[in-house]
């Protein structure tokens, strides 16, 4: 338990000071948390309340989307999102880099313009203590949220970054099919910001970006990921994130007690 992170998300419909109080009733230690529902409070009364509970913050969700057209729109909102960040404490800045522009079939030209705004705020970064974590995504959300696809696309685009300002997010959820999985993860030694847990269901709803799972309802083997995430060295924590629509509409603290049970059958490190 003391390692497990509630992923606001999990808990969609709560606001901020609600998922916080959550956390505290369950036990559960820390808290990934979004960007929205953190402005709905401010940043600096969030980072005092969630101080104030006890929590840590496990992570803040999420730069990047850098494949949209206005760049300067793009480093201005991902700049605010580093120094929320930083004004939270938290371990890491989740980044979904963002899928093909509007219009666009050029895959290799979104991959080299995600590498080139990386790079501009390396330094931003890296002045305000943050590190920046890249999310592979699963090839389902290719086209319109993320188009690194592997854990290994990922790692190429962080090497030539410092691991302590830039580094991956291991999620289940994207990464479980991989047949290079393996490999990877012991490449990412050092750089895992992050990781992330939820299940794979099947069969997909019609809304694939809701297509998740509690921790057993699924495909995913999370002792083999688990293991080979902590061989990596990894000893942060476990952050389980569920975008579920069926599970949004129940009571959170039921929600919680499910995670925490599930999470001591089938992921604790």
């Amino acid at each position: 338990m003391n390692r497990l992170s509630l992923n606001q998300k999990t808990v969609n419909a709560c606001t901020l000071p609600e998922a916080v109080a959550a956390c505290v009733r369950a036990g559960v230690p820390s808290i990934g948390v979004w960007r929205e529902p953190l402005h709905e409070v401010g940043v600096a009364a969030g980072a005092a309340l969630i101080t104030d509970a006890g929590l840590r913050v496990s992570s803040l969700c999420r730069g990047g989307f850098f494949t949209a057209p206005d760049r300067a729109e793009v480093l201005a909102d991902n700049r605010h999102a580093i120094d929320e960040t930083a004004a939270l404490a938290a371990d890491c800045l989740v980044l979904v880099v963002g899928g093909l522009p509007e219009g666009s079939r050029d895959l290799p030209a979104a991959r080299a313009r995600v590498a080139d705004v990386l790079a501009e705020l390396v330094p931003y970064a890296a002045d305000h203590g943050v590190r920046l974590a890249l999310e592979p995504m699963h090839p389902l959300y290719c086209a319109d949220r993320g188009v690194l696809s592997t854990l290994g696309q990922a790692l190429d685009l962080a090497e030539p970054h410092d691991p302590a300002v830039v580094g991956v997010v291991v999620d289940t959820f994207h990464v479980w099919w991989d047949p290079d999985v393996e490999r990877q993860i012991a490449r990412a030694a050092g750089r895992i910001a992050s990781f992330q847990v939820c299940d794979w269901i099947t069969p997909l709803p019609a809304d694939t970006l809701l297509a998740r799972g509690v921790m057993g309802d699924g495909h995913i083997d999370f002792r083999r990921l688990g293991g080979l995430v902590a061989k990596a060295g990894y000893t942060g924590d476990v952050e389980v994130e569920i975008f579920n629509a069926d599970l949004w509409r129940e009571d959170p603290d039921v929600v919680l007690a499910r995670v925490v049970s599930r999470y001591a059958e089938h992921v604790v490190l």
